[in-house]
């Protein structure tokens, strides 16, 4: 898999994958948005992995947003096709079979924060900022902040958000319920690889399917969610990690669990 502008490493049952831009503030473009693309399909038939970190390299940013010198001679089909790849490539990472950790090291801002929301949970530092500055430059965000911002935060937030353009610190994106968790900048990733191997201890195909139960659950009625998460439920009682778990825990013993 050759990729330009991403790395990634494996660390157990983790990988950590870095978007790979530090002098551009790792600011996405179609050819890092493609090569993103290909990460995810590389993650998802990985079994060994049961966990993903996602962050930018250099310190300084997570994603400082799309990249405007792309953007700026752009007309209306041409924008149009650059969000809808922008908004493929973060819904398959949305939609990827093992839990996302975006470790946020500094600016998340516009495409960045939109890639942060697609993540399942984020950890930021204490120098990490947030915003969706798009209409300041006569643009929408266009990689799905307008739906995901107010889900996550509530829709007047999400407005105020938007349409001032302001741009908030780590201490505010907690409180508002945008991050997880800050924690000490030397610390970031050192803090995301704690919570991967937790999430990595538990069985890899019962945290599928817990994240398959929430991210469809949330999109339709209780009624129908909860149509989903027996079916997920049930599922789990086809696996190897399933008995496996139980038999350990009957037995008063450590779990080892198989990722089949």
């Amino acid at each position: 898999m050759e990729l330009k502008n991403i790395l990634v490493e494996k660390n157990g049952h983790v990988a950590i994958v870095t978007l790979n831009r530090p002098k551009a503030l790792n600011a996405l473009n179609s050819e890092t948005l493609e090569d993103l693309n290909k990460a995810l399909d590389y993650l998802k038939e990985e079994n060994d992995i049961y966990s993903v970190i996602l962050t930018g390299a250099g310190g300084k940013a997570f994603v400082a947003g799309a990249d405007i010198s792309e953007m700026k001679d752009l007309n209306e089909e041409q924008g149009k096709e650059f969000g809808i790849l922008g908004n493929k490539v973060f819904r398959k990472l949305e939609n990827l079979n093992k839990p996302v950790i975006a470790a946020i090291p500094g600016f998340a801002l516009g495409g960045g924060c939109e890639l942060a929301m697609a993540c399942d949970i984020r950890i930021a530092s204490e120098k990490a900022k947030f915003g969706q500055p798009e209409a300041g430059l006569g643009i929408t965000p266009g990689f799905g902040g307008t739906q995901r911002l107010p889900r996550l935060v509530g829709e007047g937030k999400a407005k105020e958000l938007i349409y001032t353009g302001t741009v908030i610190k780590a201490d505010e994106a907690l409180r508002i319920g945008l991050v997880n968790k800050v924690v000490e900048h030397d610390s970031l990733l050192e803090e995301a690889m704690k919570m991967a191997k937790l999430i990595s201890a538990n069985a890899p195909i019962a945290i599928t399917l817990c994240k398959d139960a929430i991210n469809r659950g949330m999109q339709v009625d209780i009624d129908k969610a909860i149509n989903i998460e027996a079916e997920d439920f049930g599922k789990c009682f086809n696996t190897e990690d399933q008995k496996e778990g139980m038999t350990a825990f009957l037995e008063r013993r450590e779990k080892n669990f198989i990722n089949k």
